[in-house]
């Protein structure tokens, strides 16, 4: 039960830190920082994989899977929403 809430707090500490860095991120900054969060975001759903794939306990396989699910969506809209910016500088 110790490991679970220290990675529960881990977990809740990472959203927060990351909910505070990516709201003060100036609009010019986005396309690029979204960028790199594609690249973080791959290696989260290799993690999350793993996790998924190990089934240690079943409350790990089920946050395994929706970590699976929320990096994959996470990844998908990341490069749609690249690729449009990209599209606004194209030349007619």
């Amino acid at each position: 039960m110790d490991a679970f809430l220290s990675a529960l707090t881990i977990f809740v500490l990472a959203l927060y830190v990351g909910f505070e860095l990516i709201g003060k991120v100036p609009p010019t900054l986005h396309t690029p920082l979204l960028s790199g969060a594609n690249a973080v975001s791959g290696v989260t759903l290799i993690a999350a994989l793993m996790t998924a794939g190990a089934k240690r306990t079943p409350l790990a396989g089920a946050l395994g899977f929706v970590a699976v699910l929320l990096a994959t969506i996470n990844i998908v809209s990341g490069f749609m929403v690249t690729h449009r910016m990209l599209r606004l500088f194209k030349r007619r």
